[in-house]
């Protein structure tokens, strides 16, 4: 579980490089400061949940099921979070209108604060 875990924080964090790079210099030419404000919150979110999943993957203060449901959580909440914004970010330069599925949003977010909460619940479970 461990090397999976891992191999997907260095994945997410792979990827949250080349996009903020992306972002920074491609999309900056032809997206609002609004909108790469926004693109850039995603790329935020993505690249702390990858060091986050990094930790989660090297630590032994939690059992493998735990870490499973972290990591299940945090990366399905990392893709509908970090994925829907950027494609509303970026709807003026690709045409996809994604504003009817904007709950997908704080769906992922929420996906993420559980993640979050469910390792917190589970080191103040454990015993000493």
């Amino acid at each position: 579980m461990e090397r999976k875990i891992i191999s997907s924080a260095l994945i997410l964090g792979i990827t949250a490089i080349i996009l903020g790079a992306f972002g920074a210099h491609a999309l900056k030419k032809v997206l609002t400061e609004e909108a790469l404000v926004t693109f850039e919150t995603g790329v935020k979110y993505q690249m702390y949940h990858a060091l986050f999943l990094l930790f989660l993957g090297t630590t032994a203060l939690v059992s493998d099921v735990v870490k499973k449901k972290v990591f299940q959580l945090v990366v399905v909440g990392v893709v509908f979070f970090s994925g829907s914004i950027y494609v509303l970010a970026t709807r003026t330069i690709t045409g996809i209108d994604f504003r009817p599925l904007g709950i997908v949003t704080p769906i992922g977010g929420a996906l993420l604060i559980l993640g979050w909460t469910a390792l917190l619940w589970n080191l103040t479970l454990r015993k000493k």
